[in-house]
């Protein structure tokens, strides 16, 4: 007797795969361009802020040891809305002031423009400069800089013109190293020197002010110290 076949269950055909059209290749050409090009940007972006980071960190304090000095520079920062000085600025004028009564320098050259502001920075500072005892006549006042190199270029621009060579450069601890990278590059002899600020800054202020000076210093390195260069 026969017996009856039974029929063998189906095998289960896998999917065929469909053939990748054109535009998918393309979309697929073009994520990989653009993971490579980010990843390119973060590498060059990592690179350029720790070149910065280290010159800030090995910036020149200057290129003499005199102790006396034809001028003082006190590097501007903006008051407030009202045209009155921030403690910023009182701690770099102060510093100034102490400095020239001590003897540094017979004069202080005192610099900083509008920067978008109503008020010239350098014309506050004069101000409160008078109002600490020092004459008019041991003023300059230098109205027209908007930024740390413009400070540099056109106080070197008004020893030049007096036949001064050598300044003390007072700023903030924090704009410092920057400031010393930018007065390397002038023809006069000079020093820096640090206003302690009236108002230390902490937590995260610290590293804002910290982060913000190491991005001003690595646009100066990469293009701002060929596209500003000063000429004398």
């Amino acid at each position: 007797m026969r017996v009856p076949s039974v029929p063998s269950p189906l095998r289960k055909q896998a999917p065929r795969r469909r053939p990748a059209t054109r535009r998918g290749r393309v979309g697929r050409a073009r994520l990989r361009v653009r993971t490579v090009l980010i990843l390119a940007g973060v590498g060059l972006a990592t690179v350029i802020l720790g070149w910065a980071a280290l010159a800030r960190a090995f910036a020149p304090h200057g290129n003499t040891t005199a102790g006396r000095f034809d001028t003082l520079i006190v590097l501007g920062t903006p008051p407030d809305a009202d045209g009155n000085p921030r403690p910023a600025m009182l701690s770099r004028v102060d510093e100034g002031v102490k400095e020239y009564e001590r003897g540094v320098a017979p004069r202080m050259i005192l610099t900083g423009g509008l920067d978008g502001h109503r008020y010239r920075e350098a014309e506050v500072m004069a101000r409160v400069a008078r109002s600490r005892g020092v004459p008019s006549s041991a003023i300059v006042i230098e109205p027209n800089a908007n930024d740390t190199i413009q400070n540099a270029c056109f106080s070197a621009r008004i020893m030049r013109e007096h036949g001064w060579r050598s300044a003390e450069v007072i700023a903030n601890p924090i704009q410092l190293s920057r400031a010393g990278l930018i007065f390397s590059r002038l023809p006069i002899d000079w020093r820096a020197h640090v206003a302690p600020p009236m108002e230390p800054l902490s937590g995260p202020s610290l590293v804002y002010w910290n982060l913000l000076e190491v991005l001003k210093t690595a646009r100066y390195l990469v293009y701002a110290n060929r596209t500003e260069a000063c000429s004398l």
